[in-house]
């Protein structure tokens, strides 16, 4: 029997395994080598943003990693806080290693109030301080803080200038559309959301366990 039909009657032949196994191997050593050259460890900035779903999901699997790592988390909400989601009933179970402030009164065009807006987004911003300077917390999750930004409820300056002097080794996500550049140029990763398609275009409202 050839080569050939042996591969065809066992799915995969010895020789086309042993070629996997030899690509293989080599993919490895330099997957290994360039694991081996990375040896800083550090406090990251991240940023999620972008037009598509799952910004904040992400930020929130990120925090329940942490957890499980056995650290501490913090969350600040900003613009969010009028209505009860499952992630923070979940992650409320962990106690008190989760630190959770909805600092946000809604969406801006539900305050339709600027100075209420901007208000709550200093408050939001104290408790960030607040949470920063303590050194039981590992990571911070700043939920959509590029909204605040982005529509100047803070001074853009102020808050680069925070994250970017933070202590060495605490961790910060930032979630929201529309990141400003000043943001993203301090960041060590920057994650852009591609919309390409939302089923509340055709119609399906949001739902519990999927948008909240």
């Amino acid at each position: 029997m050839s080569e050939s039909e042996t591969e065809t009657a066992a799915g995969i032949g010895d020789a086309a395994a042993e070629r996997h196994k030899a690509k293989m191997a080599k993919r490895k050593a330099v997957q290994d080598a360039e694991v081996a050259s990375k040896t800083i460890e550090k406090g990251l900035l991240l940023v999620h943003t972008g037009p598509g779903k799952g910004k904040s999901t992400a930020a929130f699997g990120l925090a329940l990693r942490m957890l499980g790592h056995g650290h501490r988390v913090g969350v600040v909400q900003f613009v969010k806080g009028a209505w009860e989601t499952g992630e923070r009933r979940a992650l409320g179970a962990f106690g008190d290693r989760v630190a959770w402030y909805s600092m946000g009164e809604g969406f801006t065009w539900e305050t339709q109030d600027l100075r209420r807006d901007v208000a709550a987004a200093e408050r939001a911003w104290e408790q960030v301080e607040a949470l920063m300077a303590d050194p039981t917390i590992a990571l911070l999750v700043l939920d959509e803080l590029n909204i605040a930004l982005r529509y100047d409820y803070l001074a853009l300056d102020r808050v680069v200038a925070a994250l970017a002097g933070r202590r060495p080794d605490l961790h910060v996500v930032v979630t929201g559309r529309n990141a400003k550049p000043a943001l993203t140029d301090v960041a060590d990763l920057v994650t852009e959301f591609t919309l390409v398609r939302h089923p509340f275009a055709a119609g399906v409202k949001a739902q519990a366990g999927i948008e909240f």
